[in-house]
């Protein structure tokens, strides 16, 4: 049996489903193996065909509980950062509709490495996580950017046993690479440590 070793957590995975998914023996997370990754000019034709407007009201619907707990939570006066902002981000829009300061950083489209170099009061990522080839490295960044008390929203569709792997519509996008189990959080925190996280559906908040 072909074993290839997680990106998260270094440890071993097995065959998951065919040659395109394996699952690790530690964290239980799901990833491609290297050879199935795609390059960066492959991933970026994928985004640049993404047809986000962020004015759209199904976007905006489907985006919605990230945003209201964002409301929720946060405030005017925190600084916020918008990961892997995308072409187009309904979250961005409405929270600046209601008077927050968010910055925006994407590899593609707002390519301002600057902006990682700073502290926030919060992040978010949204349907972003699961696009991560070094997602540990990912996290480690992630959370350092954190003020202490901050948070980090992060929206992905989270497998669970029950899901029909074979018919699974999210395994589908070739730029999906690393799906995240419940346990697979669980090892996240255990490793860095935030004072809490909960889980609610796709929705994954830590608090540093």
């Amino acid at each position: 049996m072909k074993i290839e070793k997680c990106p998260m957590c270094k440890s071993e995975g097995t065959s998951f489903y065919k040659d395109i998914f394996y699952e690790c023996n530690t964290c239980e997370g799901l990833f491609r193996p290297k050879s199935k990754l795609p390059s960066y000019q492959e991933e970026k034709e994928r985004y640049l065909k993404h047809q986000n407007d962020p004015e759209d009201e199904g976007y905006q619907d489907f985006v919605k509980p990230l945003t209201d707990l964002l409301i929720a939570n946060q405030t005017a006066e925190h600084i916020g950062l918008d990961f892997g902002a995308g072409n187009g981000s309904a979250v961005h829009k409405q929270l600046s509709d209601n008077g927050f300061v968010v910055k925006q950083y994407d590899p593609i489209y707002y390519d301002n490495p600057d902006l990682l170099n700073n502290k926030y009061d919060y992040i978010y990522a949204c349907e972003v996580i699961e696009h991560f080839h070094h997602p540990f490295e990912e996290f480690s960044r992630l959370f350092n950017m954190l003020n202490t008390g901050g948070r980090l929203y992060c929206k992905t569709n989270i497998y669970t046993n029950d899901v029909d792997f074979d018919n699974w519509y999210y395994k589908n996008d070739f730029t999906h690479v690393f799906i995240y189990k419940n346990r697979t959080f669980q090892w996240i925190a255990s490793n860095f440590n935030p004072s809490e996280m909960t889980i609610n559906n796709n929705i994954i908040q830590f608090k540093k």
